[in-house]
């Protein structure tokens, strides 16, 4: 048996900051099929502010460790896991379990019986975690970089991936992205890989210039802008450039009621809109405007973890910008990280960092 002293920080109460805890995890304990894994770093996700900040109900009941994009080195194996041992992996942000109707019938990302870190268990704002190995990812034995910047694959890059395999983008298709940070910027640089034609929309002009520096040169700020003026840029740009001025294919990345309604109001004719941020917000919108426009809308939660090998390496070899679009702080300072998030003092998605701690 090997024990691992595992050190935590707890939401504990909404809206308090999150506090220390320890832990210890004992390899006698696991499962045939579970592993212990060292975090090498977790990202902050917006998901992540919501439970702490707006009362989005985890499914464990708190106290709970939030975090669930993950990477890290397994350290401890069940007895049907030891091919784990030693390997450097990413934790997809859904677990499913593989069996049930949802998991069968394409739908694994919304099984009905998932593990997802943070929520449903312990998740990786800690030093380790424990979880079944049966999704783990193997990152690549040539990755010479941090893998605690891979992290982010585990939602911010896998969940837009999703929802771009979902839209069937193709080369040639004109991706409007609505809200470009953290998730809508790893949308923007995925749907270019796939060599789409992308615009970019936000209301925060330092996101814009972000994108920018990473080669978007189609973006507008619309802030007091009415939708019919956002349609009037995006048909200058798409004329201008001989793309198609039907089939959009818009991605609502921003998670707020405002990002959600533009995004919407956008749709045209076969048009296609991904609904990939989240808030509590209710929108009020007209759904005629999808049979009058032969369009589809779709929600995507997360992403299958069976199409996670294909996105790593492609990450691995270059689609997104991880080194400019990320930033690593120590998790000790996870209150702060919080509150500046919730701010929104970030251009970057944070990745906190475990340390070594005697006190």
């Amino acid at each position: 048996m090997t024990t691992f002293n595992v050190l935590g920080w707890e939401l504990h109460e909404v809206g308090k900051p999150p506090r220390k805890r320890r832990w210890q995890l004992n390899t006698s304990d696991l499962q045939p099929d579970e592993v212990i894994v060292s975090i090498a770093g977790c990202g902050v996700c917006h998901t992540d502010l919501g439970f702490h900040y707006d009362g989005v109900r985890t499914k464990h009941s708190l106290p709970l460790v939030l975090g669930h994009e993950i990477s890290g080195t397994v350290v401890g194996c069940g007895k049907e896991a030891v091919k784990w041992n030693g390997a450097q992996v990413i934790i997809p942000a859904v677990l499913p379990c593989g069996e049930c109707i949802d998991c069968n019938s394409g739908h694994s990302n919304v099984c009905q019986h998932q593990i997802m870190p943070g929520n449903d268990v312990d998740g990786g704002f800690a030093s380790h975690i424990r979880v079944p190995s049966r999704w783990l990812v193997k990152i690549p034995d040539n990755y010479q970089g941090d893998i605690a910047k891979l992290s982010v694959v585990a939602d911010a890059i896998s969940t837009p991936w999703q929802a771009l395999l979902r839209a069937d983008v193709v080369e040639g298709d004109t991706c409007i992205i609505v809200g470009c940070g953290g998730i809508g910027g790893y949308c923007a640089q995925l749907a270019s890989s796939l060599k789409a034609n992308v615009i970019c929309i936000d209301v925060d002009q330092r996101r814009l210039e972000s994108m920018h520096a990473l080669g978007f040169t189609h973006s507008l700020n619309c802030t007091e802008k009415s939708s019919k003026e956002v349609k009037n840029y995006l048909r200058e740009v798409i004329t201008s450039n001989g793309w198609g001025h039907s089939g959009w294919k818009i991605f609502e990345c921003s998670g707020h009621v405002d990002g959600q309604t533009l995004a919407f109001e956008l749709i045209g004719p076969s048009g296609v809109l991904a609904i990939v941020g989240f808030t509590m917000s209710k929108v009020n919108i007209r759904l005629s405007n999808l049979m009058a426009h032969d369009a589809r809308v779709f929600g995507n939660w997360g992403c299958q973890p069976e199409l996670y090998p294909e996105l790593l390496e492609m990450v691995v070899l270059g689609a997104v910008d991880l080194d400019n679009s990320t930033q690593s702080l120590p998790l000790s300072e996870i209150c702060e990280v919080f509150e500046n998030a919730h701010d929104g003092k970030y251009d970057q998605r944070v990745i906190l960092i475990p340390e070594n701690d005697t006190n």
